[in-house]
């Protein structure tokens, strides 16, 4: 009997890209720029070369200027630019290094410790619903929600579209939405909608305010700074890019929802439901919504609240959030009243649900580590540096997003890829008549769009979260990456001409 081909799941998928990149650094040479780091103590800068030997300047504008590293010296002293700069025209063949057997069976473990931070907030968050499962008042609170929406289901897509992305734009919200899955999963599909409606709501709706962004401190700021201009410099035309683009994503998942609403066998994951609803209660019990079920979900959603805060204001990151959802749950399982041994033991089980998350997330950031340690990502920009120079504007800021969606697969990180690329880039711009902040917006483009689809990203992550596998998110978000595409493109043109 012929057996029926299913596509691989996330680990699968990241252990052949991990193994592709381990290829890599046998065959693309290693290479590494000089790296530029600023000692804000001691009040110097040191210059890294490609040979591991440094250099100490003075830290001064004289030396920037010298080096050629177009920023601005007080970007360095008040903190804005933390980490080592890329310095234009020292790129350098080094020694290879290749990444071999033991070099990949290594990685995976490497990433787990690196990525320790996210994994172990994750975890938290998983050991909270568990607890806020017990007390029955998800099931209450979903009924009650679904009675308030019957009729205008939409409503839940496009409040949480706009509302992520408003956190995507502002303050760069990305990692922290992997908590909203397991408590908005059920109430998607008791309004007849199914995974991915919820998926593309929070992850394009994050995905979405990133591309776009206006004052996302991980990727225009950091990005404009390495360049030496302002980030407020084409802000215009990064916010009409949100706008239009917003519009376009509720649009589309809008529709996909209400056709599947209307017919259900229209679902991309039709033939996963039943798998799907193992894992999440798409048939709500009616349970009586009391006083200490609201106060249960008030306290959950204000640590949301807070946690916003706390990233955006007052610089929070895994570790005190962590803490937070700590806290959280502690203080959901006394209100509860559930008993110390209900309450260890359903906190445990929530985090273990959350353990495949973990491992995904820790494995994609092994091939982050393969690359580096390699030294390869170097030479690739290198290489795309030289065959974008020399070009008209027009073509040029085109193929410059291309040139930043193909580095944005191979540097995840949106502050790490702006220090390393910005630096080489800025100048070619001035070259071919290009203003410095379209760039900016070339670049938050092009690794916007990657983010969509990259499986060194946070796609996996979010759909091994919900148990959905990597080959339904690509026919569902595929012709909306084309259009995406298609407006980055326009207001890129647009920019070049009008600016």
């Amino acid at each position: 009997m012929k057996r029926k081909f299913t596509f691989p799941t996330a680990y699968t998928v990241l252990f052949v890209v991990l193994f592709l990149a381990c290829l890599l650094t046998f065959f693309i040479n290693a290479g590494s720029y000089a790296k530029l780091s600023y000692d804000m103590d001691a009040g110097i800068f040191t210059e890294v070369l490609p040979d591991g030997t440094a250099k100490a300047f003075e830290g001064t504008q004289e030396t920037l200027d010298e080096l050629g590293v177009s920023n601005d010296i007080a970007k360095f002293q008040d903190g804005s630019i933390n980490k080592p700069v890329a310095v234009p025209g020292t790129y350098e063949r080094v020694a290879q290094n290749p990444q071999g057997i033991r070099e990949f069976l290594i990685a995976p473990i490497l990433g787990v410790y690196d990525s320790i931070g996210i994994i172990l907030f994750v975890f938290m968050i998983g050991g909270v619903i568990g607890v806020i499962n017990e007390s029955g008042a998800i099931n209450a609170g979903i009924a009650a929600l679904s009675r308030a929406t019957k009729g205008h289901e939409y409503l839940l897509i496009i409040f949480v579209t706009v509302l992520i992305s408003l956190g995507g734009t502002t303050f760069g919200l990305a990692e922290e939405t992997i908590a909203f899955y397991p408590i908005l999963i059920p109430v998607y599909l008791a309004a007849g909608y199914d995974a991915l409606v919820c998926i593309a709501a929070i992850y394009m709706g994050s995905s979405i305010g990133t591309m776009f962004s206006t004052t996302n401190p991980f990727s225009v700021v950091i990005g404009s700074n390495a360049a030496g201009i302002s980030f407020t410099q084409g802000i215009l035309y990064r916010l009409i890019g949100l706008v239009i683009g917003l519009a376009i994503v509720i649009f589309y998942i809008v529709r996909y929802a209400n056709g599947i609403h209307k017919n259900p066998e229209k679902s991309l994951l039709y033939d996963m439901r039943e798998e799907i609803s193992k894992h999440f209660k798409s048939d709500i019990k009616e349970e009586p919504f009391t006083t200490r079920r609201i106060i249960i979900l008030i306290i959950f959603i204000l640590s949301f609240v807070v946690m916003i805060y706390g990233v955006s204001k007052l610089g929070w990151w895994f570790e005190e959030m962590t803490a937070l959802f700590i806290v959280a749950g502690v203080l959901i399982g006394v209100i509860a009243g559930v008993g110390e041994k209900t309450f260890v033991g359903t906190f445990i089980a929530g985090a273990a649900d959350f353990m495949g998350v973990g491992l995904v997330i820790g494995i994609a950031r092994s091939i982050n580590i393969i690359l580096e340690n390699g030294r390869v990502a170097d030479t690739i920009l290198f290489g795309l540096s030289n065959v974008v120079s020399g070009m008209s504007p027009n073509l040029f800021i085109i193929l410059m997003m291309f040139v930043f969606m193909i580095l944005g697969f191979f540097i995840a990180s949106s502050s790490g890829l702006a220090t390393l690329a910005i630096p080489i880039m800025a100048p070619l711009a001035d070259s071919v008549g290009v203003p410095r902040d379209v760039i900016i917006t070339a670049f938050i483009f092009g690794q916007g769009i990657m983010s969509f689809i990259t499986p060194t990203g946070l796609i996996l992550a979010s759909l091994e979260m919900v148990h959905v596998t990597y080959n339904k998110w690509l026919r569902f978000v595929l012709p909306l990456l084309g259009i995406v595409i298609v407006l980055a493109v326009a207001i890129l043109l647009l920019e070049v001409n009008i600016s």
